[in-house]
């Protein structure tokens, strides 16, 4: 029997009987992969999308009729969902040209008249309503369903919700206290002429309180929802969670904060929506459910400012940043001496012993608290698969004749990283090299780019693509995503792809992205450098008419491989871009390994000028 043939049997049962206002029964029944905070990766709780379809990529959306299952997923995880999903599912690759959105299809192939029914918690206000825009033109409807259905058919076995402690996040890493957060955020809601402020997203929480936790692997966030006002912070969690010294920090904060049950945040939004006369400010990314509590004439719908204020780093937040870099670099460093001696002298290393020697480097250094993600620790044609995590069942050798692929992150009290470093420690072949320097020549041409003040993520992409786009190459995801401090590792509202980002409020001075470019020969390899950057002032001659200009400063430590490179592709500004990178990554890790000459000498050879 098919893994998922019980499961979606009695789905389909529960979804002949859901009931909503004026529906019995319904069509279809949709699951996306957020949890109540759109989040974009989920406790083991709320991996409903995972549970039902097998498939375990961080995005994708599932979709179930009474005679087919459906998953939109897109480029990254083409190759993982062929492979997870079983023979009841089809994949349906998002992104392409001909790929139908999930209301068109649905709108196409029920019958007139039919319910969709979602879970509205699970739901960004944003996705539902484009869903919803697409039933209607097909006279169908989309209807919240409030007893999630994946939820009964998982039962009993369904792992709870974590509730775990908390940790406050001193003013020497936070840089801002929450009073003077809270200030800044008055000041737009002044702006804006609202009385309210509904917070669901939990980075945006975590770093407002300045305090983090660890209920989503990785991720150092806490369940919780939050309501600004002018007069008073209202936060909705499990106060089992909240740490000993919570007061104390509290004061340290100058402020006070209001604390009421997690499961009463619909009480919360309905009472501020019934005593205030005034506009409440909800993120379109909030759930469909809390923005629906409040009335239509009420809403102010935009990202909401704590979003932005988060982005733009503050100064304790920027050499924070930096510092936690150059630790990670070195470690970085460690690793990749020691594996490329380990497989030149002929050692069993593979993708997963691997990434636990690279953590066990990290885990060494100051303000360790943990990785930022799963270790893409990927050889051969693992590394076609963009985002693969090394598993017992695909585990494979790194050795000298395949390219290795490693993406990797830390978590630091001071800082977050994300960093990419593709290898081959024999020969590889010239599509290889050729593919490798296109991906270079895109990394160093976006990083080095004067672009004017709040210029949006999507119209640069290009510029990391063209090198690859010359030849007929591409790379399936985007360029550039945010990054938080000691938060998530993909933060936004900014970013840099080819998909429009809605929320994106242009690029500005001390935001954080990464620049990542990359190739992916399918079944064979995989190619992908990437750099995490801050976006600082530049010099220009006409500064855009007083606009401002900006470019990137590198603040990844860790040398690019120069063996993969074809020298003849790259022109004089590129060789003189990459030989300055490795300068400025010896002068600044070299007096940090002076007591491990083993390292060193790698490192001394691998940023030698070409």
């Amino acid at each position: 029997m098919k893994a998922t043939t019980q499961k979606l049997s009695k789905l389909r049962e529960l979804m002949q009987c859901a009931n909503a206002p004026e529906v019995a029964g319904i069509s279809a029944y949709v699951v996306p992969s957020d949890d109540a905070h759109q989040s974009e990766y989920q406790c083991a709780h709320d991996e409903r999308r995972a549970f039902i379809s097998g498939f375990t990529g961080s995005a994708g959306t599932a979709v179930i009729t009474q005679d087919k299952a459906l998953l939109w997923t897109d480029g990254r995880y083409y190759q993982q969902a062929d492979k997870q999903l079983d023979a009841n599912w089809e994949l349906v690759k998002d992104g392409l040209a001909t790929t139908p959105s999930i209301g068109t299809w649905l709108g196409k192939n029920l019958p007139i008249g039919s319910a969709v029914g979602v879970d509205p918690r699970l739901f960004s206000f944003r996705a539902a309503k484009t869903i919803e825009k697409d039933l209607s033109a097909a006279n169908c409807n989309l209807v919240g369903i409030e007893q999630n259905l994946i939820d009964q058919v998982w039962g009993a076995d369904q792992p709870p919700r974590p509730s775990n402690n908390l940790i406050t996040l001193n003013l020497s890493f936070a840089g801002e206290a929450i009073a003077k957060k809270w200030e800044r955020t008055r000041d737009q809601m002044k702006q804006h002429n609202t009385n309210a402020l509904v917070v669901s997203a939990l980075d945006e929480i975590a770093w407002f309180l300045n305090m983090r936790g660890s209920d989503i692997a990785y991720n150092p966030v806490f369940f919780a929802f939050m309501i600004v006002t002018h007069d008073e912070i209202a936060l909705y969690i499990d106060t089992s969670k909240l740490p000993d010294n919570f007061e104390a920090h509290l004061c340290e904060n100058n402020v006070k904060i209001l604390i009421h049950p997690y499961e009463s945040i619909g009480d919360g939004v309905r009472q501020i929506a019934a005593e205030t006369n005034g506009k409440i400010w909800i993120s379109p990314t909030s759930s469909l459910y809390l923005n629906c509590l409040v009335p239509k004439s009420a809403r102010h719908q935009d990202i909401t400012p704590i979003a932005i204020f988060k982005a733009i780093k503050n100064d304790k937040e920027i050499e924070g940043f930096a510092k936690s870099h150059i630790r990670d670099g070195v470690a970085l460093c460690q690793y990749f001496a020691w594996l490329e001696s380990a497989v030149a002298r002929g050692e069993n290393v593979d993708e997963m012993s691997g990434a636990d020697k690279l953590e066990s480097f990290r885990k060494t250094k100051d303000n360790y608290m943990g990785l930022s993600f799963t270790t893409i620790s990927s050889s051969g044609p693992n590394g076609s698969v963009i985002h693969y995590h090394p598993a017992k069942e695909t585990n494979r050798p790194i050795n000298d004749k395949e390219i290795y692929l490693c993406d990797s992150g830390a978590q630091y009290l001071d800082g977050t990283t994300d960093v990419t470093r593709t290898f081959h420690f024999g020969n590889p072949t010239d599509f290889q090299k050729e593919a490798y320097t296109r991906v270079l020549k895109g990394q160093l041409t976006f990083g080095s780019t004067v672009f004017p003040t709040k210029t949006k993520g999507q119209v640069l992409d290009v510029l990391a693509r063209k090198a690859l786009w010359d030849v007929g190459l591409d790379y399936g995801h985007g360029t550039g995503h945010g990054i938080g401090h000691f938060l998530n590792v993909h933060e936004g509202p900014m970013g840099v792809g080819f998909r429009p980002m809605p929320d994106d409020p242009g690029l500005q001075q001390n935001m954080f992205i990464s620049n990542e470019p990359g190739f992916y020969k399918d079944g064979e390899f995989g190619i992908r450098i990437e750099d995490i950057v801050q976006i600082v002032p530049a010099e220009g001659k006409h500064n855009f008419a007083n606009r401002g200009a900006l470019t990137f400063k590198t603040i990844t430590m860790c040398p690019k491989q120069t063996k993969m490179v074809i020298k003849e592709l790259l022109t004089k500004d590129e060789i003189k871009l990459l030989n300055d990178y490795h300068k400025l990554v010896w002068e600044t890790l070299s007096p940090l390994l002076s007591e491990d000459s083993f390292t060193l000498a790698w490192l001394k050879k691998e940023t030698n000028p070409i």
